[in-house]
């Protein structure tokens, strides 16, 4: 069998079974593993649960194709099967990750400090199983890769973009389906039109910045897309130039970490305010230009240009992405971010980090063209409040 790091339930027999008798329909009677509609709910159940609880999850995939298309392959399959079962714990999950193709085993409740180690102990014990079950020449057509959640980096950051195989319940960019194409072409449609109807703004505001203070036009950031992509984020620059940016990042680490309440000691209001109030880095017009959004105008080339929706999540600041817990990746998953969304119009600055990213969550998850178009209606009436606007 190949152990290869970088490649991209029930058990047999009744003993295997905590739970009792499963479910009809839940088993693939012909191996007597879970079939892959329930292995990827149980997929998504412990991907939860590793996120509330902060423990690694383990996934073992096993790409049977070059073994199942022989003639032999039933009864290979069977085999390989039984092998995981001699293989595997009974807390452990074993299932068609997709059908007829990858085998997958889901290790739960694996120690943060020992997932190598037990990565090696689970390949070996794989390999003297499936070459008992097995001929030397089928495990050998084998291809195995582990996935680790949260994945880390030597230096025990979360690595972007984020595994997809550990959300299921995610089928891609939106963009890949009918409706997500019709919002692909609201976006076109609706950025032109915007670009046309404050053409006007984009002659006198640049005339502005150039009399209020030196530097150039735009600002040009790189930020975090869809599957956390980086592409130049575009805003008429509101800030002195050849500012540092240690400012921002002790306070959005602070901030996603809960901190500035109590440092502050402001008010609860205050304590939320998810941009630096009376920041000295911003011009007295970028201050203008911040509280009626009217900085946030180039963006609607990054709309053109695929990079961003209408309407999404904001896109974090990479640097944003080192302070995340796990589940706040969601945020980066499912569609592309947008000008405007539900934190903008419901929440805008006013409210906390994790409150900002749950309502990014429900808005990938209830996503439809009628919710795109009551937060499009809904937002020039956001931007004249300019509650939240810093």
């Amino acid at each position: 069998m190949k152990s290869l790091m970088s490649w991209p339930n029930s058990k047999i027999g009744s003993s295997r079974h905590s739970l009792g008798k499963a479910s009809p329909g839940i088993i693939d009677n012909e191996c007597g593993i879970y079939d892959q509609e329930y292995f990827l709910k149980m997929l998504y159940c412990e991907r939860k649960r590793a996120e509330r609880s902060k423990e690694t999850l383990l996934v073992l995939l096993l790409d049977i194709r070059k073994v199942f298309s022989s003639d032999k392959g039933g009864q290979m399959l069977k085999a390989l099967a039984y092998g995981l079962t001699l293989s595997t714990r009974e807390i452990d999950i074993c299932g068609w990750f997709s059908r007829n193709a990858v085998l997958g085993v889901i290790f739960t409740e694996i120690s943060h400090d020992n997932v190598a180690k037990t990565i090696d102990t689970i390949d070996c014990k794989l390999q003297n199983t499936f070459s008992s079950v097995l001929t030397k020449d089928v495990a050998s057509r084998i291809e195995a890769k582990f996935h680790i959640f949260p994945e880390t980096t030597a230096g025990n950051k979360q690595c972007e973009p984020p595994d997809l195989l550990f959300y299921p319940e995610i089928n891609g960019d939106v963009t890949n389906k009918v409706p997500g194409l019709l919002k692909r072409i609201i976006d076109i449609v609706g950025s032109i039109t915007a670009l046309i109807l404050f053409s006007p703004l984009f002659v006198v505001i640049p005339v502005l910045i150039k009399c209020t203070s030196r530097g150039p036009v735009l600002y040009k950031q790189e930020r975090s897309g869809l599957y956390g992509k980086t592409f130049v984020f575009l805003k008429f620059r509101s800030m002195h130039v050849n500012n540092s940016d240690t400012i921002h990042r002790e306070y959005i680490k602070k901030f996603i970490t809960d901190q500035v309440k109590q440092e502050t000691g402001h008010n609860e209001t205050t304590a939320r305010v998810f941009k630096i109030r009376d920041d000295p880095r911003i011009t007295p017009l970028g201050k203008f230009l911040r509280k009626t959004s009217l900085d946030e105008l180039p963006q609607f080339f990054n709309v053109l240009k695929g990079e961003m929706s209408l309407v999404g999540p904001r896109p974090p600041i990479p640097y944003e992405l080192e302070n995340y817990d796990t589940w706040h990746r969601y945020r980066l998953l499912g569609t592309k971010p947008g000008i405007t969304g539900l934190w903008q119009v419901k929440g805008r600055s006013m409210t906390t980090f994790d409150g900002m990213v749950r309502l990014d969550i429900e808005y990938i998850r209830t996503w439809s063209l009628w919710l795109d178009f009551k937060l499009i209606l809904q937002t020039p009436l956001a931007v004249l409040r300019g509650k939240g606007a810093y």
